[in-house]
């Protein structure tokens, strides 16, 4: 992986390269409300550590805002199209596939990210959501895009109850979706949750590619 920049507050973007000619895969790592980029660095290195090929990015200020009422429509989707923008942007600068992206979010990062599969489906191959539930129920599954829910059992601020919701009822729409849940963590981005995310990434086959043979 590249040398990060010294300072890491002058950046927009935290950016790890392998520096491969052609990278693959790439990552798009999103913060919670409140956060920086700076928090979803470990996770970063881990991808960096287990892909040595990758393309590693962590957007500043990329989520979605905290806050005590629910989200607006309008806002929501003026996030998702930022994101959407940046991500086909990084897809055309490093000429990746969008099924060779996968986007992870922490918290409201995570919720963000499962909105742009909701809007977009395919523009990622893979969401992974820490933390994180719907902002809105989608209507329909995503079938370009594969969901992993990792969360914590004593999460206080997004409920492993609410999470569970979510994924019933992508599975009752025939997602494509895992969750594991980690008994005894909180709201966090905890290793072991890094560490099962980097397996999961290794070891689950889209179940589109199934459908496919």
């Amino acid at each position: 992986m590249t040398t990060l920049p010294t300072n890491l507050c002058a950046v927009e973007t935290i950016e790890l390269l392998s520096g491969a000619q052609s990278p693959r895969p790439l990552f798009v790592l999103l913060h919670d409300a409140g956060g920086t980029a700076l928090d979803m660095l470990e996770l970063g290195n881990r991808l960096g550590d287990a892909f040595a090929q990758a393309a590693v990015l962590m957007p500043e200020g990329l989520t979605l805002a905290s806050t005590d009422v629910p989200i607006s429509a309008e806002t929501l989707a003026q996030s998702v199209a930022a994101l959407a923008d940046f991500l086909r942007t990084q897809q055309q600068r490093f000429n990746v596939l969008q099924s060779d992206t996968a986007l992870l979010g922490f918290g409201n990062g995570a919720s963000l990210a499962l909105a742009l599969s909701n809007a977009h489906d395919g523009l990622v191959g893979r969401v992974l959501a820490f933390a994180g539930c719907y902002a809105v129920w989608p209507e329909k599954a995503p079938t370009l895009t594969t969901l992993h829910f990792l969360h914590g059992q004593q999460d206080l601020l997004v409920p492993v109850a609410r999470v569970r919701q979510d994924f019933a009822h992508l599975m009752e729409l025939g997602a494509d979706a895992t969750l594991d849940v980690a008994r005894s963590l909180g709201h966090e981005l905890h290793p072991a949750l890094m560490d099962q995310a980097v397996t999961r990434l290794q070891t689950c086959v889209p179940l589109r590619f199934w459908k496919a043979l």
